[in-house]
């Protein structure tokens, strides 16, 4: 990888992830499928200068979905890792503020 802004690939924003943010400081990003706990804390530190308490990570799996006028095509969504942080009391990433 070139830099740190190829391990974070974009964030997350649903209902949960609002939730997350709003009461448990845990913020939510899409990550590169190699990246490791270790590389997603000093990208997230090093973009947001913030200091990360705890990554939790999950690999989503791939999901079909049918074509509704046929119901015999099958559409594929890709698989990818998601990167839940935990950030320490007083720190905040803009990208999520206002969004609800």
């Amino acid at each position: 990888m070139n830099s740190v802004f190829d391990i974070v690939r974009r964030p997350i924003i649903t209902e949960k992830s609002n939730f997350q943010n709003s009461t448990l400081q845990q913020y939510v990003f899409e990550v590169e499928s190699i990246a490791t706990k270790n590389m997603v804390k000093d990208a997230v530190e090093e973009i947001f200068d913030v200091t990360v308490l705890r990554v939790n990570m999950i690999n989503v799996p791939a999901k079909k979905s049918r074509n509704l006028r046929t119901r015999h095509r099958t559409t594929r969504r890709k698989a990818y890792k998601k990167a839940i942080v935990t950030l320490a009391p007083g720190d905040s990433i803009p990208v999520f503020e206002g969004v609800m």
